[in-house]
């Protein structure tokens, strides 16, 4: 095999080993089919958005505890301080990211319960559908599309 086709290869193999990681949640769901005349959010839509949210807080969970294992296992005395530092910040960068899903595993709690609730799928804001395709793509979102680009607008003027 020539050697750019090699490169070419394994480039698409690594896009796709990291477009797998970042939709890992996702995993499994195919997109919901919306039917013609259908209502918004009935029990097929509610049941779609419960199991993509429950898979991915069991996901996250699961992640949480490799962490805390991982933690534990290899919290080792090195003698260089330079190794020493090199694992704390692997550890801390670590710490970040679970206390960041930690919040979103809060945000997918208060979905499932908007779920409950029949509020799941309409904006805090303004009432209007968000949309299935919106979504899918962030399933704890809690506004529309205007609403969000309204609060980034006014987010960047606080700043």
């Amino acid at each position: 095999m020539p050697a750019k086709k090699k490169v070419a290869k394994a480039s698409a193999a690594k896009v796709a080993r990291v477009g797998a990681a970042t939709t890992s949640w996702y995993d499994g769901f195919a997109p919901y089919k919306e039917k013609r005349g259908e209502e918004y959010m009935n029990p097929a839509q509610i049941e779609h958005f419960r199991k993509i949210l429950m898979s991915w807080r069991r996901d996250l969970i699961e992640e949480i505890d490799r962490t805390v294992q991982h933690l534990q296992d290899d919290a080792g005395s090195f003698a260089d301080p330079n190794d020493r530092a090199t694992q704390e910040e692997e550890f801390a960068l670590e710490l970040r990211t679970r206390d960041r899903e930690r919040k979103l595993i809060k945000k997918i709690g208060e979905s499932l319960a908007s779920l409950d609730t029949g509020d799941y799928g309409y904006c805090e804001y303004c009432g209007v559908e968000i949309g299935i395709r919106r979504l899918e793509a962030r399933p704890t979102a809690t506004l529309c599309i205007d609403c969000k680009t309204l609060d980034e607008i006014r987010e960047k003027q606080v700043i």
